[in-house]
């Protein structure tokens, strides 16, 4: 989701990856296997939607 809204992944350390568009920085846990928490989930989808509107 993030990377079709523009977002690149800039690095991955341990078990987070950092994705960035312009000054947005979004963190996303990366757990193989696991369900996103919904908090993180609806960060996610805060930043995709606020991209969208600017």
């Amino acid at each position: 989701m993030l990377l079709k809204a523009g977002f690149r992944l800039v690095r991955s350390k341990g078990s987070h990856r950092v994705y960035i568009k312009e000054n947005k920085r979004v963190v996303v846990p990366f757990h193989t296997g696991r369900i996103l928490h919904p908090k993180i989930t609806t960060q996610v989808l805060k930043a995709v939607e606020t991209d969208k509107r600017d």
